[in-house]
């Protein structure tokens, strides 16, 4: 592979705060690169960079190929330019903006954020299109389904500097628990050295004194006459030696050993509640729903039981957030709803920006007292909401901020019922992954809706899944659902075809005997009257049509 660009010595600073320190990287033709790293670690600051949209503080980025084409979809999308009429859905605008790079006859396809407003057969729609292009391709993304299907490396931007790994997300991932692990075991053998060091100094210690206390005792007993004295002070020197020498070690074990690795921050959201499983926590019945002559769902009925946890899926604009309004009472629909009245129910909307803008991030918790201040404090820490971070505003907190402010307050609420739309959009992956193992361990009732595959694969057993205007309940997860699908569709596919090469073997018949004819009639034409012209040009057609056939039969 030929290189196509490299960073060398990138810096980059916004006032006094250090974004980039000294990235180097060299990008080959057809790589698969993914980039990952903590909301606000830089990473679409390379991207722009690499694309000439921001300037580096220092360094520069040098191009090995004349006129070198990259298509960038940036994470905020110009949709007034896309869609002037309005008329588009979100996922729509962004398949749109996506077809304007990827037929852009590009080197390199560059996107941030790709998959946010897109469902699953518009990730798949992706996917597909990255696999066969023939260029470099660079992605920053949450999704890690996306990411692990996409790319081959991925590079993390943590603490202002790059690091590479060769493998998709899920291989980077296990590299990194790993390299956890193993750096943690070699620090926790140090610190058991150091221990044994330090026994060692005091006991060597003890000695030492004990002989230098038996050097003057000798010494008076007998006047120093049999050279007792230098003798034990010659001991207790030598015991000095080695004291000396320890500590010395333990200096260097302290300057140039191995550091404590850091530990990823852990969220701790506890989520306590009580569940009486089996019980019906929903049951909904003949539900309907439409806007003007738009049908969203209709006359369809399921049961969600206290403790289970339920993914939504399908298209988006087949009516999963419109459900979960019509569960909470918030739109009016045709059907019933029951939803049990001795659970409280905890909402997470995909909406950001339903937090008051002039209040402070601590003012939204009700806090009750410096026990529950203390907690919160903690747990805001833990998110990135250090010191006095606390008393910013709503209005100055980025997307992925708000959405972690959003689940911490929900948390806190302690339901036993949980529904939350889209809870992923905008965070952390780690934040993402610690997420899941809550949702794992929550008792209560999940009703999910997820673009993040993963996390639904792993947190919901049961699907409502939205086709065709009808919501269905699966007695399976999403893995399965997607299998039998797709074995599904497969025999589907292959009745049709099978059907379809039934039938070209009838019109196969069909046009042998019409050649059989128009042969015999031509061979009692007159050539070049207008009656063996026209059975001439006939059996043209049908020779061609009966080769297509024949292609089609052996395909």
């Amino acid at each position: 592979m030929a290189v196509l660009l490299e960073c060398k010595n990138i810096n980059k600073e916004y006032g006094d705060n250090l974004i980039l320190k000294d990235i180097n990287l060299c990008i080959d033709d057809k790589e698969r690169i993914g980039i990952v790293g903590s909301n606000g670690a830089g990473k679409t600051t390379l991207i722009n960079i690499i694309c000439g949209v921001t300037e580096s503080s220092s360094g520069k980025v040098i191009f090995h190929k004349d006129n070198l084409k990259i298509g960038y979809m940036k994470q905020s999308i110009d949709y007034k330019n896309i869609d002037e009429n309005n008329t588009l859905s979100g996922g729509e605008k962004t398949k749109k903006a996506l077809n304007e790079v990827l037929y852009g006859k590009n080197d390199v396809l560059i996107f941030d954020e790709p998959t946010n407003h897109l469902d699953y057969e518009g990730s798949m729609y992706l996917i597909n299109k990255i696999k066969k292009f023939k260029g470099a391709v660079i992605i920053i993304s949450h999704d890690r389904h996306f990411l692990d299907q996409c790319v081959t490396k991925i590079i993390e931007i943590d603490d202002k500097s790059v690091q590479e790994y060769n493998g998709n997300y899920s291989f980077y991932r296990k590299v990194k628990i790993d390299e956890y692990e193993n750096m943690l075991h070699l620090y926790n053998e140090q610190e058991k050295t150091k221990t044994q060091i330090n026994k060692q100094i005091e006991q060597t210690k003890n000695w030492s004194g004990k002989a230098h206390r038996e050097s003057r005792a000798k010494a008076i007993e007998t006047g120093n006459k049999f050279g007792g004295k230098e003798f034990n002070r010659a001991k207790a020197k030598r015991m000095d030696k080695q004291i000396k020498s320890r500590i010395k070690r333990l200096e260097k074990i302290d300057t140039d050993g191995i550091k404590k690795p850091k530990e990823e921050s852990k969220v701790f959201f506890n989520i306590d509640n009580t569940v009486k499983k089996g019980n019906t926590a929903l049951y909904v019945k003949e539900i309907s729903k439409s806007y003007g002559c738009k049908v969203i769902f209709e006359k369809s009925s399921f049961y969600i039981k206290q403790g289970e946890k339920i993914g939504l899926f399908g298209k988006n604009g087949c009516g999963k957030t419109t459900l979960i309004k019509a569960i909470l009472g918030n739109i009016d629909y045709d059907g019933e709803v029951y939803l049990s009245k001795s659970s409280k129910v905890g909402y997470l909307s995909q909406d950001v920006i339903d937090l008051d803008d002039d209040i402070s991030i601590i003012d939204l918790f009700d806090i009750k007292n410096n026990k529950e201040m203390g907690e919160i404090r903690t747990k805001l820490d833990l998110l990135g909401f250090h010191n006095e971070s606390v008393y910013k505003k709503v209005a100055c907190l980025s997307l992925g901020e708000r959405m972690k402010v959003k689940l911490l307050i929900m948390m806190k609420e302690q339901c036993d019922i949980l529904i939350m739309d889209e809870p992923t959009n905008h965070i952390d992956l780690h934040v993402r992954e610690q997420l899941e193992e809550i949702l794992m361990e929550f008792e209560g009732t999940l009703i999910l809706v997820t673009h993040d595959r993963y996390m639904m694969e792993k947190t919901c057993d049961k699907l409502l899944v939205f086709d065709n205007n009808k919501i269905t309940r699966y007695e399976y997860g999403l893995t399965e659902y997607l299998n039998l699908k797709s074995h599904s569709m497969s025999k589907v596919n292959e009745e049709k075809n099978n059907r379809e090469k039934k039938e070209a073997q009838q019109r196969k018949l069909l046009i042998d005997n019409r050649i059989t004819c128009v042969l015999s009639e031509l061979s009692q034409c007159i050539p070049e009257s207008e009656k063996y012209k026209k059975l001439e040009e006939e059996y043209k057609k049908l020779i061609e049509e009966r080769k297509c056939i024949l292609n089609f039969n052996n395909n």
